[in-house]
């Protein structure tokens, strides 16, 4: 668990208590139990604390596993402490930040379909350059011979490698949020505000680390056939990594505007149509031949390093520009290499760029392979002073430059209908989508830069969620249908995120609902594309049944027919492929706070390399304040002095709070003695537990921990580090135990304001009243302490009650156990005032382990009775020790075998309440039996030492087992025999009315039965001295006497 300030209440340790029972009892059933405990303790309210009161993170969380430890002591729970683990341990850190440099070491090859050291790519880049290789990457990767390789830079190599390492830095959109000065995941923002504090927080693209969780996706969807985990976790988790079969759709783009729109030409077209082909291919040309300063400043200016989207080798009208910022219009240029023009030929060709709209600066070659890092804070500085650029009238054009590697400019969609693709009227993409600044044309640039505003204030969760809203801006550009060249206006809209997917949707209102609200919303056209689609003027239909019509060359096929055909024809023309794709993004791991593990990293020119292994651990610095510098680094930017090798920067990200949870399960197999091992556990260790046997935890792990504990673990099978595919064999969602808020209820005066008057909840339909929360502690069975309530805050010193029947009746609430609620159940309280098992067989009782249920301490009353009459068979009325050595009879042999059987069925299938229930009758029938023998007593207790292991390990003792502990005894065999019906309670009738039953043996005959029925006197008594005509005797079923 993360060690909370608070402690734990009555709902944490109900999987723990599941856990412990089910360790217990494999104990008893003769296995070997690994049963260890530990902390994820790195974590955010830590450092928060630390932010507010300036106490280092390490206090505080030492201070909470100290009140967890007793907590967790007092519920006796039978963990081994020996192998207690901190995510925030040095120690154990040290094992994170070693997987994390296998990771960044390592590549995924689809050919093997697994991940494999980076040192096997780089030995075939340098035998066979980029050919051949098949490999899960960035999508902007070069292709280059092994001389290209061998030649490159250092630098450049390293840029390329960072593509297809499975932790990398990459631009990202993320959570940020500026009070706290980090980075947040989505379930930590809601409603636009971070949930820890209510700060504002809004979408940013950053540098960040990420984990190539991607490469793992199919794996991840295959895996879940082959463990026993819950149906609706599975599920979730295939929803997350969302397969989806379809196709990839290039729209091209064009420049012309909307009609009547005026005839300038927006900010992105740049190149002269009339010799777009000569120019498209020496660009091409121009970047594989690169010059060594080209290369040098390009590896300085890619990836938004100066903070804004730099293109290489762009044709301008005629030109081709080394280096273009399209949104300031600023071109950079490096003599040498590939323009051999005199100085008064470059001069000409300023003065024509000029005339477009740009302005250009140069560097020498010299100047740049000097001194990189100069060049580039000259670039930087005159990008930031630059406002951004509106386009020339005289721009010309009609086709688009290309981007980095991508072709010509082009929005990319991915469609599972691209069946439907000749009713798209529109296409949305993203508010962050790259394209968006060079799309928007002047006229839309205030509606847009207003919209684009607006979307930075919701998190990605809240843009999914909101369907009914309806809201978009047109950027004043339009894109091209590939299969029909129909002209489809370019929209951008919060629904769509630049990180699933291409960042673009290709919209078709008749099929798709959101679509068609959008349409109607902003009036744009609904075509109709299958014959079967019906009242598309009301809703989307999105039928495949009928034939296509309105669908150019697919009229007439069925959606059968169709979908190879478009495939066909948009590979044959270029415009599109076939493709599977996942839902699932590359998991953010960076974050910008101090507690956490730091990234074993350093840069040198600008480029990441890890550590030495010896290094390790990478220990977090000390600092003065835990809040981001004044200049916006991270926390760790303040501590002094903090170098690798006193002169390279570290990394000042630290690592997410999954990342020590996702192998924790590896270092409780390790021994204490075998820690000092240099290995996360050692291999004879992992051969002989392999794997976790039974995890029991909350469902709300199931898109995150979950997921990268699966992921982690497969990627270490992969190298070899562990032998088991899957982390968790079996896996049981606990329910939540929720609050039972209670409620007072505040009486208003008729011009509605408040009073100090409080109004029993039966009468409060009789008053204007508000509800508020009361503690649930000054509650009992509903019933407000009323002395307890006016001390409980000032200004219910003076309160008033009108009450019912002389009490006052607290409203009632199930709903989540919160502090804000004051419905949390402290189980201190409850094992003060009852005992640990008394908590540990309530918790179980209250129902069945998955399903989520109330706390109500009205039913613990019933558990605790149920301690006291057991503990009464072992004593007599005077509370001495009693027990017989006497044979124990049949009845008392079944009552035992009864619950023998039963709790080891109930525990084998996890249904933990209904063995509970089982206890208290069998512990009825023993003391309706009078039963203190020892022989049926002892196997009672061993029954029940998993439940209840404080009030048997006493009875142990008692029962004479002086030596050893209960955990290490024998479960007791079950003895079908004992269960076997041999008698049979005949009804006896008289003359066809039933009188009574009558116990008989079922091996009994019929004249023995009719003989054992006339014999017996309360059957004499009914017949009061007469002679039955006739005894009618139906063996196992009835006996009926004809007078």
């Amino acid at each position: 668990p993360y060690p909370s300030g608070a402690g734990l209440h009555v709902g944490h340790p109900l999987g723990y208590i599941a856990s412990d029972i089910f360790a217990r009892y494999k104990r008893l059933k003769g296995f070997n139990v690994l049963h260890p405990m530990g902390y994820d303790s790195f974590g955010l309210p830590a450092e928060q604390y630390a932010i507010q009161t300036g106490q280092h993170p390490a206090l505080t969380t030492e201070q909470n596993i100290a009140t967890y430890r007793r907590q967790l002591d007092q519920i006796g729970f039978s963990y081994d402490w020996s192998r207690e683990v901190r995510t925030s341990d040095p120690a154990y850190y040290k094992w994170t930040q070693w997987i994390f440099m296998q990771l960044f070491n390592s590549w995924y090859n689809l050919e093997t379909d697994k991940a494999e050291p980076i040192q096997n790519l780089i030995t075939h880049f340098e035998t066979k350059g980029y050919e051949g290789v098949q490999a899960v990457s960035d999508e902007e990767i070069v292709s280059f011979t092994a001389d290209e390789w061998k030649q490159m830079p250092e630098r450049q190599q390293q840029q390329e490698l960072l593509k297809y390492r499975l932790t990398f830095l990459k631009e990202s959109t993320v959570n940020w949020c500026a009070a706290l000065g980090t980075v947040l995941a989505n379930d930590e923002v809601k409603d636009g505000v971070s949930e820890r504090g209510g700060h504002p927080v809004e979408q940013k693209k950053m540098m960040q680390w990420s984990m190539r969780i991607t490469a793992y996706a199919d794996r991840l969807l295959r895996g879940l056939d082959n463990i026993d985990w819950p149906d609706p976790l599975k599920e979730m988790q295939r929803n997350w990594i969302g397969k989806s079969t379809g196709a990839s759709v290039k729209f091209s783009l064009t420049p012309t505007l909307s009609e009547g729109e005026g005839d300038k030409t927006p900010g992105y077209l740049t190149a002269d149509s009339r010799i777009w082909e000569v120019l498209k291919t020496n660009a091409r040309q121009n970047r594989k031949e690169a010059t060594e300063a080209e290369e040098i400043l390009w590896q300085n200016l890619r990836n938004n390093q100066t903070g804004h989207k730099i293109r290489r080798q762009h044709p301008i009208a005629t030109y081709i520009a080394d280096f273009i910022c399209i949104r300031k219009g600023l071109i950079i240029e490096v003599d040498g290499g590939y323009h051999q023009e005199t100085i008064q030929q470059d001069n000409l060709r300023t003065e024509a760029l000029n005339q477009l709209g740009f302005e250009v600066i140069r560097f020498s070659n010299e100047e740049v392979i000097s001194n990189p890092k100069a060049v580039t804070d000259i670039i930087k500085n005159k990008l930031n002073q630059s406002p951004d650029r509106t386009a020339s009238a005289d721009s010309s054009g009609d086709t688009l430059s290309f981007g980095e590697g991508r072709g010509e400019a082009f929005i990319e969609v991915f469609t599972t209908r691209v069946d439907t693709i000749f009713g798209v009227s529109f296409l949305v993409i993203a508010p962050e989508h790259e394209l968006v600044p060079s799309l928007t044309t002047p006229e839309q640039q205030s509606e847009i830069e207003s919209y684009i505003a607006q979307t930075k204030k919701k998190s990605e969760l809240d843009r999914m969620a909101d369907a009914k809203t309806v809201s978009g801006a047109f950027t004043g550009s339009y894109a091209l249908n590939p299969l029909n060249g129909a002209r489809i206006p370019v929209w951008i809209a919060d629904y769509v995120l630049a990180g699933y997917g291409t960042g673009a949707v290709m919209a078709v209102p008749s099929g798709d609902q959101r679509d068609w609200l959008f349409a109607k919303h902003f009036n744009l056209p609904i075509i109709q594309i299958l014959d079967g689609q019906k009242d598309i003027d009301k809703e989307a239909d999105s039928t495949k049944e009928g034939c296509y019509v309105n669908s150019d060359f697919i009229n007439g096929l069925t959606y059968q027919e169709a979908i190879p055909a478009l495939t066909k024809k948009l590979e044959t023309i270029g415009a599109g492929r076939a493709k599977i794709q996942y839902r699932m993004r590359d998991a953010i791991f960076g974050r910008q706070r101090y507690w956490g593990e730091p990234v074993p990293v350093y840069f040198k020119d600008g480029i990441p390399y890890l550590i030495d292994e010896q290094d390790l651990p990478l220990v977090l610095p000390e600092v003065d304040k835990y809040l981001p510098t004044e200049s916006g680094e991270p926390p760790l930017g303040r501590a002094k002095d903090w170098k690798y090798k006193d002169q390279y920067e570290y990394e000042l990200s630290t690592m997410p709070g999954w990342a020590g949870s996702s192998w924790y399960w590896y270092r409780y197999m390790a021994s204490p003695e075998e820690r000092d091992s240099n290995s996360l556990a050692p291999q004879s260790a992992i051969a002989y537990w392999k794997d976790v046997d039974l995890y029991i935890g909350g469902s709300e792990h199931a898109t995150g921990h979950l997921l990268y504990s699966r992921f982690w673990n497969k990627f270490l099978k992969d190298l070899g580090y562990v032998q088991e595919e899957e982390p968790f064999k079996k896996l049981i969602n606990q329910g939540m135990i929720q609050g039972r808020s209670n409620f007072v209820y505040r009486v208003f005066e008729e011009e509605g304001r408040t009073t100090n008057t409080f109004v029993s909840s039966g009468l409060k339909d009789q008053y204007k009243t508000s509800s508020v929360h009361v503690d649930v502690n000054i509650v009992e069975n509903d019933v407000l302490n009323l002395d307890k309530f006016k001390k409980s805050r000032d200004e219910y010193a003076g309160a008033e009650f009108i009450l019912e029947n002389g009490k006052y009746i607290c409203g009632v609430e199930v709903e989540k156990m919160s502090k804000s609620k004051f419905n949390v159940v402290n189980p201190d309280d409850i094992i003060e005032r009852y005992g640990a098992d008394t908590l540990r067989l309530y918790e179980m009782f209250l129902g069945p382990l998955e399903q989520s249920k109330p706390w109500n301490t009205n039913g613990i009353e019933g558990v605790f009775k149920f301690l006291r009459k057991l503990w009464r068979l072992f004593h007599d009325e005077q509370f001495n020790f009693k027990v017989s050595d006497e044979e124990p009879n049949k009845a008392e042999l079944k009552s035992l075998h009864k619950i023998i059987l039963k709790v080891q069925e109930d525990i084998e299938r996890f249904s933990f309440n209904t063995s509970v229930s089982s206890f208290m009758i069998c512990v009825n029938e023993l003391t309706d039996l009078k039963c203190n023998k020892r022989k049926i007593l002892q196997d009672l207790v061993i029954v029940l030492a998993p439940y209840a292991p404080h009030i048997t390990e006493e009875l142990w003792k008692l029962l004479g087992n002086e030596s050893g502990t209960l955990s290490y005894a024998s479960y007791p065999k079950f003895n079908p025999d004992y269960l076997v019906e041999n008698e049979f309670a005949y009804p006896i009738s008289l003359n066809g009315k039933m009188k009574m039953n009558l116990n008989m043996s079922l091996t009994l005959e019929v004249p023995d039965i009719e003989k054992f029925v006339l014999d017996n006197v309360e059957v004499q008594k009914y017949l009061d001295g007469k002679t039955p005509k006739k005894v009618i005797v139906v063996k196992g079923k009835i006996v009926n006497l004809v007078v």
